[in-house]
Formats: structure tokens, sequence, C-alpha cells
């Protein structure tokens, strides 16, 4: 099922957008085509692809654990010719997906739609509140941000104590220094329901490596840094846990991540054991060399110069260290 066939409802009673996953196929069915009615495409309603105010009420296709997963469809030939935009289609569809996931984590107290921060300067995709207090905006985003754009929304969440959590199309390519801030790049497919993550690879060991304050990137690293090798994995997004610092890897990501992070550690030790040991002999034989005694002078010479130790008789300076001639 490709992305561009996904329809996402709208509950005209209700007044608001409303996705396959959160209710029965039956209980869809009798508010749908055939039913009351007033469930209807949302994109038509809206003004997306048909005029503002058009009402298509919506089928249920696929089933529970099938071949093709539960999605809302046009009747036949009701659709708008060429279908909806893809991008609306994504956005609109992960947005949604996202905020069902978010109310399926634990910790979570509360998560809204399309929700203004406290000064009104960002509205958020999806709001998550958690039971500690942390807010979290989930944003999804559909096509590619300039440097500056991503920049001043990220520094706007960040001066308002909100941690935001980027969800990337596919195919979209994601401005570099998202990477730069430390935060990690996650994409999301909606057709497959997969989440997708970059891994940072190991950092080459270079002069004296072990010293540096963060040993982590010299194993698997997550987020990566901004010039990493990169490595690419996806997961089920029910996979993802949701905390304080945002999405959460699965678990078995982050026992590769720590396994690998613990090896550079124990290689990083036997570096510093040895320069530990190195400086140690040193100080040693620093120690050793201030506490021997000072050599003896030597004997002052005779008045009249040389004279050997034995005979007496005047000696040649050239045996001044022997003290005696060679005969004596």
């Amino acid at each position: 099922m490709q992305d561009d066939l996904l329809v996402v409802g709208f509950d005209l009673e209700s007044r608001r957008e409303v996705h396959v996953s959160e209710r029965t196929s039956d209980h869809w069915k009798q508010l749908g085509y055939g039913g009351t009615g007033q469930l209807v495409c949302f994109y038509c309603f809206h003004g997306f692809e048909a005029p503002a105010g058009t009402r298509v009420p919506l089928v249920t296709r696929g089933r529970l654990g099938g071949k093709v997963r539960r999605h809302f469809a046009h009747p036949p030939g009701q659709a708008p010719a060429g279908g909806h935009g893809p991008e609306t289609i994504w956005h609109i569809t992960t947005k949604h997906l996202l905020a069902a996931w978010a109310r399926s984590r634990p910790a979570v107290a509360r998560v809204r739609l399309e929700q203004w921060t406290e000064d009104q300067d960002r509205r958020a995709d999806v709001e998550v509140l958690l039971q500690d207090g942390t807010k979290i905006a989930l944003e999804a985003q559909r096509k590619l941000m300039t440097d500056e754009g991503w920049r001043a929304r990220h520094r706007d969440y960040e001066r308002q104590g909100v941690v935001d959590v980027w969800f990337w199309r596919s195919q979209v390519h994601f401005p570099h220094v998202v990477l730069d801030e430390g935060l990690p790049v996650w994409f999301y497919s909606v057709s497959k329901r997969e989440a997708a993550t970059s891994l940072g690879q190991p950092h080459t060991h270079g002069h004296q490596w072990w010293r540096r304050a963060d040993l982590s990137v010299f194993g698997l690293h997550h987020p990566p840094c901004a010039l990493d090798e990169l490595e690419r994995v996806t997961m089920p997004l029910n996979e993802l846990g949701l905390g304080p610092n945002g999405a959460v890897l699965p678990e078995d990501l982050r026992t590769r991540l720590r396994r690998s992070q613990q090896e550079a550690l124990e290689e990083a030790g036997q570096h510093k054991r040895s320069d530990a040991r190195y400086a140690m002999a040193v100080r040693e034989s620093q120690e050793r060399a201030a506490c021997a005694p000072a050599p003896s002078p030597p004997p002052p010479l005779p008045l009249g110069g040389l004279r050997c130790e034995v005979c007496r008789r005047p000696l040649d300076p050239i045996l001044a260290g022997s003290r005696r001639h060679i005969l004596c």
C-alpha cells in the first residue's frame, strides 16, 4: 500500500480529524458511506484537490492482521482526479499515528494535536505532556527545511523548555544542522508503519584519542555527529519509547550501542593504565635520584701539581683519574 493511497477521516459531528486505527471497522462503517455519512474525507472537506466543504463519506478497507492494513478510502469514482497530494496525506496521517503512538507510551499524561506553545509562537503537530511535567513537541516534516528555518523553530521550542522531536518523510533530505545541535534524525514511513534513524559509526582513533572527554563516539553512537559515517536502522513505530529526552531506541539497539561503546572504553582504559604506569616509573626514577647521596669530592691536589699517591713523584695530568703511575 502506497502512502498516497491513505486517507484521513473527518467526523462532522465531533469536528475533528480521525484515523482508522482509533476505532473498529464496524464503528466506522456506521458513520461512513452507507451509514450516517458523518465520516468524510478530511482532505476533500478542507479543500485539498477539491472545493472546500466537499463531503465524501468514506469506506473502510483492509482488516486487522490482513495483507492490506485497514485504511479509509473514497468510494469508487468519488476521489478527486489524480487523487490527493502524497505530501499532504503523509503529513496528516503521520500526525495522527504519532499521536496514537504517544498515547500508548507509559508515563504520558496528555496528548493533543495542533497545539500552540504558551507564548503562541509555535504550533506543534502533536503536543505531549509526560507525567513528570516534560513537554514534548512531535513534528511531522514532509519537506526539506533550510538550516535557518529549522534552527529558528528549534530555538523557540528550546527557549520555552519544550523537547522537539522531528520525524521526516523518508524521501526528504533533512538539514544537517539537526546533527550539529546534537539531536537524532527520525524518519517515518506511513505505509510500512516504520520509523528509521541513523547511528554514527565509530570515530577514527587519532593521537591520544583515549584522553577525549567523550569516549562514546569511538563506538556506535546515537545521535550521530554531523560528519559521521551513518548506518540507518528501521523499527516498527510501536517499538520506540518516549521519555524526557524524546524518542527512545528499542532495547536491542540500545544494547548494541552499549556493547560497542564498552569495547571502546575498555581499549581506552588499557591506554590510560599504560600512561599511568609510565608516569609512575618516571616519578620513582626522579625520587631515587633526589634521595641518592651526593658523590664525594676528589682529594685536593698537592702543592706543586699532581703527584702519584704511591710514589709521590709528579703525575702526568693524563693519569689524574687513576691518581697513580701505571706501574705503581
